[in-house]
């Protein structure tokens, strides 16, 4: 057969053709470096890619309200903690990977595994100490099937935060034998945790959360309230001090004149204490 025979055969025949993604089986190593679609968030279930479906304004909101009362509450508390939103992923078999809405992690597990590169993912030695999920589309994923792999992966502590239920369930392991129990907190009531003692949140304020952004605003302007409050009291207390300080030296300088006064009085034969 002709060279050029040969190429038009070659050319005839079928290309293999790589399977789509939905229908392949990754590693985790494989997932670490996959680059799907762009803006398109995948988890893997068991060696499957599942896409993550795009967020609703009100799960956005949920999740936003919720890493701002978690990252102010670490700092009042001085907590070595770090709470990251939608980025963060969690590795809970060994070829399944979540990305939880919310995820806490020590500071020291998380600046262990910031700079690796690939997917950013904690894997099972960087374990985190709470994720949250807020149920969408398909709440059994979250009640069933996430369950079952944030417990067998030994996380602590993991809330559903259920906007259609008006509740938030969380879910943990204090015994470390028997697996998560859980309880319901309503609308009514506030979140109770374990971990975070001193937490004030609401049900119904995390269900329905003001904008992050308007309260930054009134952060801000009550900060810059407080601060024209020290100033105005550093101010009282310089004029205070000054006012002070202008009656000591007229004070010195009446004693200087009695003394003064008192020196001639002497020069003159008088003795100033038998004046009356």
């Amino acid at each position: 057969m002709t060279q050029a025979v040969v190429s038009e055969v070659t050319a005839k025949a079928p290309q293999e053709k790589e399977s789509p993604p939905s229908e392949r089986m990754f590693t985790f190593a494989e997932y670490l470096e996959y680059e799907g679609e762009p803006d398109v968030l995948y988890e893997l279930c068991r060696g499957k890619l599942i896409p993550m479906s795009a967020a609703t304004h009100l799960h956005t909101n949920i999740c936003k309200f919720l890493l701002y009362k978690l990252q102010r509450y670490f700092v009042d508390q001085n907590l070595d903690l770090v709470a990251n939103s939608l980025a963060t992923g969690v590795r809970t078999e060994e070829n399944s990977s979540r990305i939880p809405d919310v995820v806490v992690c020590s500071q020291t597990v998380w600046e262990q595994a910031i700079d690796r590169p690939g997917a950013g993912v904690l894997d099972f030695a960087e374990k985190p100490i709470l994720v949250v999920e807020v149920v969408s589309s398909n709440a059994r994923d979250d009640y069933v099937t996430k369950r079952y792999e944030y417990e067998m992966a030994e996380i602590p502590e993991y809330w559903i935060v259920d906007p259609q239920k008006k509740r938030v369930r969380v879910l943990a392991n204090p015994s470390k034998v028997e697996g998560y129990s859980f309880v319901d907190f309503t609308e009514e009531q506030s979140i109770v945790s374990s971990q975070f003692e001193q937490l004030v949140l609401s049900v119904k304020e995390l269900l329905a959360p003001p904008l992050v952004e308007l309260l930054m605003k009134a952060e801000q302007a009550k900060m810059k309230t407080m601060a024209q409050e020290i100033l105005s009291e550093r101010q009282r207390a310089e004029t205070e001090h000054q006012r002070a300080e202008t009656e000591r030296q007229r004070a010195e300088t009446e004693r200087q004149r009695a003394e003064k006064l008192a020196q001639r009085l002497l020069e003159m034969g008088v003795n100033p204490s038998e004046i009356n």
